[in-house]
């Protein structure tokens, strides 16, 4: 029998099953309409007399429940629509719990967040041993906790592991979640899930199931939540953030009632974090990294990518090594890397090290010898080109250097051959120029160091062709990494946005506030590292030359690159000693314009500001399609905090981009 579109019942032998099967999605959600067949199922349930017993299972192959949808979430703007939304959830799960008849919560694939949460609801859970089944509530993760009664009905079933598990948002495979009591049966991968179930609730109505389930000991719970507040204030380097930290509240209180009303407190301190500016960028967060998984379906309608078998990258200095380093890793496919004979052998000396160190770590999915081995050096250009599919050009950042390059390997590869600039400050469209073929060129600007960091640029050039576009994205996708899209424009996207912020950071020490105040008002907002600091690890003198080549003039900078200060990593000595602290023999060289002295609120406002203003002008003049590109550039590529979204959700959230501009960039 139907229910709706999403929800049908089967009886025999006076067993209930009830499927879930979304239409038109991979995975089963939490809705309204998902709700509202659920209530319908429920009724019927009570009213069947005949009824023994009822399993719930998905038709989906690799998904149980995947939880609430998220949109929804976000969309709740005042605690009434909160503790509304609550409600239809609790009363559901409620319902469920109060069956007269046990109920079997038979998984496979995810059941995560709101679908394991309504698993807990029943009488037990039976899951199937395969690789796609992962149970637990991440909720944490998202800047929320669990809010279906999460907090409250794991920590009564396994105790207190079931803290960790909450504020870290770990995910289970089945077997160890059989091993925590999170579930109760374990069905080998060949097994047959709901023939199982079936046993299983027949244990359980005749009374041999030996389920365990103990009352819980938790006299020690406000030691165990004290320390698991210090543990959240370290992770998160003292930011609170609502989402754990009322989750610690909501346990803490919570199992010290009986189970309605720590529902209750439940409820109440959900409706505090769901509004929470911190829960609303982390969900911006999470869309912006489902929208960059998956970097094939941000290609346009296409039959088929250009596959890439065979690879070149030209220069073998720090950011050459990490390219090719990335993809014989990632891809295992040969790479050809042409420098000079000097850079060769340090070149792979680097290589082989750090691949090894990978292999000890068991970062590689295979041996450290075999990818070295996929990696050729050469000084000149083999023979036969014409089976390599990508150049991934990486030499210096002279235009000069780069034409003398390109006008050579124009003689050796294919037509259809893609080529790409590793460049980070060069124009992508004039250096298309001394390509043949212009339209098979792009920008592809990885960051440092490349087989750790996510985020690439792919620029578009002014000739660069939407294919190219589109095989770069299947390429990035085979890599493993998280691409934004942007037209060509000085700094691209991260650089473009991090410029005026250097610069705010500047004026700032210019205008007589410290060093440490600027750097430690950042590093509180959740940046991994102040402006300050951020520009002696890049290199004072690159900034220089950055702003040389804007037209910008700062003279901090001259004072400290001309005193031979490049960056305490490149030259010994910047604006910092080697063991962090400031150098105070560099305090001098600093152009001072006033004794000046802001607060900290003040510093990060205007420093946020720059960032935004900066964003603001990428999309004004379409450098962008949208502020997305933006805010996952800034939080893949900077490490800006991901509870907050990326610069332009959180000055929607914090009304900076009324303020400034009179209207906010997502609706």
């Amino acid at each position: 029998m139907a229910y709706g579109r999403i929800i049908s019942m089967d009886t025999k032998d006076g067993i209930g099953i009830v499927t879930f099967d979304m239409p038109g999605s991979t995975m089963n959600t939490w809705s309204e309409e998902t709700v509202a067949e659920c209530r319908s199922v429920l009724d019927s349930i009570g009213n069947d007399l005949s009824l023994r017993g009822v399993v719930f299972t998905s038709g989906k192959p690799d998904n149980f429940f995947a939880g609430a949808d998220l949109h929804l979430l976000d969309g709740i703007r005042t605690r009434d629509d909160a503790m509304y939304a609550l409600e239809a959830f609790h009363s559901l799960f409620n319902r469920i719990s109060a069956l007269s008849i046990p109920s079997v919560a038979a998984i496979r694939g995810h059941c995560v967040g709101g679908g394991f949460e309504f698993a807990l609801a029943c009488s037990a859970r039976i899951a199937q041993d395969a690789p796609t089944t992962v149970i637990g509530l991440p909720e944490c993760k998202v800047g929320l906790f669990p809010g279906g009664g999460g907090s409250q009905r794991l920590p009564r079933l396994i105790g207190y592991p079931a803290i960790e598990l909450i504020l870290r948002g770990r995910l289970l495979p089945a077997a160890e979640a059989q091993k925590t009591g999170m579930i109760d049966r374990l069905v080998p991968p060949d097994g047959n899930l709901l023939d199982e179930a079936r046993s299983f609730i027949e244990e359980i109505i005749e009374g041999t199931a030996g389920l365990h389930r103990p009352v819980q000991d938790f006299s020690q719970i406000d030691v165990i939540m004290e320390m698991a507040r210090t543990e959240v204030m370290k992770a998160t380097k003292g930011r609170e953030i609502p989402g754990p930290l009322l989750a610690i509240k909501s346990i803490q209180e919570g199992v010290k009632q009986p189970l309605p009303e720590a529902l209750e407190i439940e409820k109440n301190y959900f409706a505090e974090a769901v509004l929470s500016r911190e829960a609303k960028g982390s969900i911006h967060t999470f869309f912006l990294k489902t929208m960059t998984d998956k970097p094939r379906a941000m290609m346009t309608v296409r039959n088929q990518p250009r596959p890439v078998r065979k690879a070149a990258v030209l220069g073998f200095g720090t950011m050459g090594r990490g390219i090719a380093l990335d993809i014989a890793r990632s891809m295992t496919i040969p790479v050809i890397v042409k420098d000079l004979p000097e850079a060769l052998e340090p070149g792979m000396a680097f290589l082989r090290k750090t691949l090894e160190g990978m292999a000890e770590k068991k970062k590689l999915a295979g041996a450290a010898d075999d990818l070295v081995s996929l990696i050729q050096p050469v000084s000149r250009y083999p023979s036969d080109m014409s089976d390599v599919d990508i150049v991934i050009e990486a030499v210096f950042e002279e235009r000069a250097v780069k034409k003398s390059v390109y006008e050579e390997l124009m003689t050796v590869i294919p037509e259809t051959c893609i080529v790409a600039s590793n460049t980070s400050s060069l124009p992508v469209s004039e250096l298309a120029k001394h390509v043949t073929h212009p339209a098979r060129f792009a920008g592809l600007h990885f960051f440092s160091p490349v087989w750790r960091m996510q985020l690439v640029e792919i620029v578009r050039g002014d000739a660069t062709s939407q294919e190219t576009v589109d095989d770069l994205l299947s390429f990035v996708d085979s890599m493993g990494k998280r691409p934004i899209i942007c037209r060509d424009n000085p700094g691209f996207v991260v650089n473009a946005t991090l410029f005026p912020y250097f610069l705010t950071a500047l004026r700032l020490i210019e205008e007589g506030n410290t060093i440490e105040t600027v750097d430690g008002a950042m590093t509180r907002f959740g940046m991994p590292v102040g402006p300050i600091k951020l520009i002696d690890n890049v290199g004072i003198d690159v900034m220089h030359k950055i702003f040389m080549g804007l037209a910008i003039p700062q003279e901090t900078i001259r004072r400290v690159v001309e005193a031979g200060r490049l960056g305490v990593k490149k030259s010994g000595a910047g604006f910092f000693t080697p063991d962090g602290s400031v150098d105070p023999t560099v305090l001098p060289l600093i152009f001072r314009t006033g004794d000046n002295e802001k607060s900290e609120e003040v510093i990060q406002e205007q420093l946020l500001s720059s960032m935004v203003t900066a964003g603001r002008d990428l999309v004004a003049k379409e450098i962008v399609s949208d502020a997305r590109m933006i805010d996952a550039g800034m939080i893949w590529g900077t490490g800006f905090p991901p509870e907050k979204g990326g610069p332009m959700k959180w000055s929607d959230l914090t009304g900076m981009s009324s303020r400034l501009f009179g209207k906010t960039f997502y609706e």
